[in-house]
Parts: C-alpha cells; structure tokens; sequence
C-alpha cells in the first residue's frame, strides 16, 4: 500500500515515516500544502495522512480540492487542532477520519487499517480462500494451517491484490503501491514477488488476465 506523509514538523514526520516503513507501507513524505497538492495530483495513492496547519496552502484547502477532482481515497487527519469547530471542519470537508497530536502510534497503525479495509469494502479483517488465511493485522500467513514467512515485498503484493478481490491490478499499480518516490524500482519486480508468492501459497490464487495484470478471486 502507498500512503501519501503530509506533515511539517520534521521530527513527527521522521517519527511517522519510520513507523509506517516499517510496516511495510510505501511512504512520499511532503512539508507543505503546494508540494501535496502537486502529489495528490501526478501520483495515486491508498491513503492520506494530512496535518492541517502546513505552509503556502492550509491542509483544508488540500482536502477540498482532492474531494472536488472527485479523489476517493481515504484521508486520515493528523493535526493539533483540537477545537470542535476545526474537527467539524475537517471532516466536512471530506475526511475520513482524525486524530489530535499527540497520538498513539498504534492507534494511528489502526486507524490507517481500518481505513483501508473500509476502502476496500471489506469489515472483516481476514481474508480467506480455499485454505489460505491471510490477517493483514498480525500479517500472518497460513496455508492448510501451516504458517508460511513472507518478504516484505511479497507482503505488500499479496496485501494490494486481496485488499480488491475480483479487481486486475496492472504491473504499473502494483509497482506505484511497492515504492515510494526515493526507491528504485527493478523492471520485473513484480513478476519475482508474484512467481515467490505463487510457490508459497500456490499457482491457482494469484490469477494472470493475460495483458491485463493479475488478480485475486473473490473470497
């Protein structure tokens, strides 16, 4: 998954970003409205954590116009600001969700995945297929009740295709929800991760649409 860091205060954004590398999310960090509205417009992201107080432009306005060009991904407010007239504000504006500085770094880890899971229109943490449980939570994996260890580049493959079953993610998504701006992206990577992940947990979940890309079934 990759997740768009909006935040000025250097040492918070260092702080967050290490958390969510660390996770295993493909992080782009900016520090000022401009730079993230330049971003929200030339790359597509999962999710938004966004403050609200930011240079050259306000984090309200960054979210108005992401939700006027009709940009559906959840945004998670991270800002201090803890008036209820600005809480109101920001989710009126089109938020999904808001912290208040300071938070829990794991309530934060949590809130982003419940973010996701209701992007993805699913309520249920676990995805299930013939045998296979995957818990995006704890990221274990089992196949026939037998744990099976992941790369973090095979998880975050397996983690975009079951986040959509029944979707085709073409090689270019799955590549923009592997790397951030700052990796370097190798020509077949994806093919690798999904050949790994195929031996792992069989050939038969991870479809190929000829041309297209691949694809999960639906659970």
């Amino acid at each position: 998954m990759r997740l768009l860091l909006v935040e000025d205060d250097t040492m918070i954004g260092e702080v967050v970003l290490d958390l969510l590398r660390a996770e295993h999310y493909a992080v782009d960090w900016v520090k000022d409205g401009d730079m993230a509205d330049t971003a929200l417009q030339t790359q597509s992201y999962d999710l938004v954590l966004l403050d609200l107080a930011l240079p050259r432009k306000d984090g309200l306005e960054v979210l108005r116009a992401m939700r006027l060009r009709k940009q559906q991904m959840p945004v998670l407010v991270v800002t201090a600001r803890d008036a209820v007239e600005q809480r109101i504000a920001g989710l009126d504006a089109g938020a999904d969700d808001y912290v208040l500085k300071p938070y829990d770094l794991d309530e934060l880890l949590a809130r982003i995945r419940a973010l996701l899971r209701r992007a993805a229109g699913r309520a249920e943490p676990l995805f299930e297929h013939k045998g296979l449980i995957v818990n995006p939570l704890t990221r274990e994996v089992t196949v026939d009740a037998h744990a099976v260890s992941l790369s973090a580049r095979e998880w975050a493959v397996l983690e975009a295709l079951i986040a959509r079953p029944g979707v085709v993610l073409s090689r270019a998504q799955l590549e923009e929800k592997l790397y951030s701006w700052k990796d370097e992206v190798n020509s077949n990577a994806v093919e690798v991760y999904i050949h790994g992940l195929r031996k792992k947990l069989g050939s038969e979940l991870i479809q190929n649409v000829r041309g297209l890309g691949y694809m999960v079934p639906k659970a």
